[in-house]
C-alpha cells in the first residue's frame, strides 16, 4: 500500500475552536486556547503520525475584518494557507451561524477549488433542532464534501471528522520525522502558554496589546529544573502597570499559572522570570511585529 499523507487547514472565524479541535485530534495542548475572541496569531502546524499515513494539520488564526498591522498579519497568514495545503477544512459553530466574516471565507474556498469538509462546532450546546437548518443553508452551497456536526470540547463526532478527513489523503511523502508533533520550537511554545495566561488574567484590551518572547531557556538536568526568562511587551506605560498590577501581584499570577502548566509539560521544575516592557505601538508597526515573532 502507498503511504498517505496532506496538509489540511482549519480555517474559520475567530473564537469557534479551531484550536481545540487541533488539541483534540493531537491529544496534546499545541494551541492555546481563550474565550476571546483572535487569540491565535500564529499559524501552527501539528502532525498526525498514523500507520501508514501522515496528516498534518495548519491552525490558522481567526480571519475577521482588520484594524491593525497585527491583525493584517495575521489574516494574511490565515488566507495563504487556501494555497499551501491539500484540504480545507473551514469550522463554524452554532452560536454564530451567521457570522458576516463566513461569506467572505467561502468566496476563498471557491476559489481554491479544493477539497472542502465542513464542521459544525459546539453542537453540545443547542438541542438538534437549532443545528438541522444550519446543516441545510451550507448544504445549499453544493460547496462541501461533508459537513459534520461536532464538538471539539468534548469530543463528539471528532473521530467521524477526522476518519473524513483521512479519506481524503492521497498518496504522498511522511513530510515530517515520527518524533515531530509540531514545527514549532519549544520557545515559541513556552512563549503561547504565557500569553494565554495573560487572556485569562487579564482584562479588556490588554491581552491584545501583549506579546511575549523568550530570551533564556536552559535544562539543568541534574536538578531537573527549567530555567526560563522571558519578557512581556505592551504598548504603553499604563498598560505596564496594569499587567504588573499592584505589589506585583498581576505579573505573579500569570507567571505562576504559566510555571504550573509548563510544569506539566515538561514534566520538570519550572523556574520562570518574567519582565514587562513597554513596545509602544507594535501591533501597528510593521518592524516590531517583526521582531516579536508575527
Amino acid at each position: 500500500m502507498s503511504f498517505l499523507s496532506g496538509f489540511i487547514a482549519i480555517i474559520g472565524p475567530p473564537n469557534v475552536g479551531k484550536s481545540t479541535l487541533l488539541n483534540r485530534i493531537l491529544g496534546t495542548k499545541l494551541a492555546i486556547v481563550s474565550q476571546k475572541p483572535q487569540t491565535t496569531r500564529n499559524r501552527t502546524i501539528g502532525i498526525y503520525h498514523g500507520d501508514g499515513f501522515q496528516m498534518v494539520f495548519v491552525d490558522t488564526p481567526g480571519i475577521h475584518k482588520t484594524q491593525t498591522a497585527l491583525h493584517k498579519s495575521m489574516v494574511e497568514s490565515a488566507l495563504a494557507a487556501f494555497q499551501e495545503v491539500d484540504i480545507l477544512l473551514l469550522m463554524i459553530d452554532t452560536d454564530h451561524p451567521n457570522n458576516p466574516e463566513i461569506s467572505s471565507i467561502v468566496d476563498n474556498l471557491k476559489r481554491a477549488n479544493k477539497p472542502c469538509v465542513l464542521a459544525v462546532n459546539k453542537i453540545d450546546i443547542y438541542p438538534k433542532e437549532h443545528l438541522l437548518p444550519i446543516i441545510d443553508r451550507y448544504g445549499q452551497l453544493c460547496l462541501f464534501d461533508i459537513i459534520v456536526p461536532i464538538s471539539a470540547l468534548k469530543g463528539d463526532e471528532v473521530d467521524t471528522l477526522f476518519n473524513e478527513l483521512k479519506s481524503r489523503l492521497k498518496p504522498g511523502p511522511q513530510f515530517y520525522p515520527m518524533e515531530m508533533n509540531t514545527d514549532k520550537p519549544e520557545t515559541f511554545l513556552v512563549s503561547e502558554i504565557i500569553r494565554e495566561k495573560i487572556y485569562f488574567h487579564a482584562r479588556q484590551e490588554l491581552p491584545y496589546s501583549s506579546a511575549v518572547t523568550i530570551s533564556k531557556m536552559e535544562k539543568i538536568i541534574d536538578k531537573n529544573l527549567l530555567s526560563i526568562s522571558g519578557c512581556i511587551h505592551v504598548e504603553t506605560d499604563s498598560q505596564k502597570g496594569i499587567l504588573i498590577g499592584k505589589h506585583g501581584r498581576m505579573i505573579k499570577s500569570v507567571g505562576r499559572s504559566a510555571r504550573l502548566e509548563l510544569e506539566k509539560m515538561f514534566r520538570m521544575r519550572v523556574y520562570l522570570d518574567l519582565t514587562v516592557r513597554v513596545e509602544k505601538n507594535w501591533t501597528k508597526d510593521t518592524r516590531s511585529l517583526g521582531r516579536l515573532g508575527y
